[in-house]
């Protein structure tokens, strides 16, 4: 079975950057799409980014500028650089990744930006 799996989130002073992380295993397949997602408490989960196989990418407005997302296609990882971080992007980040019709998702990792 495919796991998803984060590593990256933590806690960090707003103005800060950090890079999230999602590795992929059990898998002999390229995902067409892999990306984050997150949520925040009461709201609804939304997109941050998402890319590719072949490199297109798209951005939330809300980070447009301030985020990068990469992936390495060999290794089935994406990853999520994050700069000038605010209070709000306070949320749990998922990983997520499409091969198909199939959805993946990781179990999420906390991301806490304080004031």
């Amino acid at each position: 079975q495919v796991q998803l799996v984060e590593s990256g989130g933590g806690l960090v002073q707003a103005g800060g950057s950090l890079r999230l992380s999602c590795a992929a295993s059990r898998t002999v397949f390229t995902f067409d799409i892999m990306g984050w997602y997150r949520q925040a408490p009461g709201k609804q989960r939304e997109l941050v980014a998402v890319i590719t196989s072949g490199g297109g990418t798209n951005f939330a407005d809300s980070v447009k500028g301030r985020a990068t997302i990469s992936r390495d296609n060999a290794k089935n990882t994406v990853y999520l650089q994050m700069n000038g971080l605010k209070p709000e992007d306070t949320a749990v980040y998922y990983c997520y990744a499409r091969w198909t019709t199939y959805d993946y998702w990781g179990q999420g990792t906390q991301v806490t930006v304080s004031s």
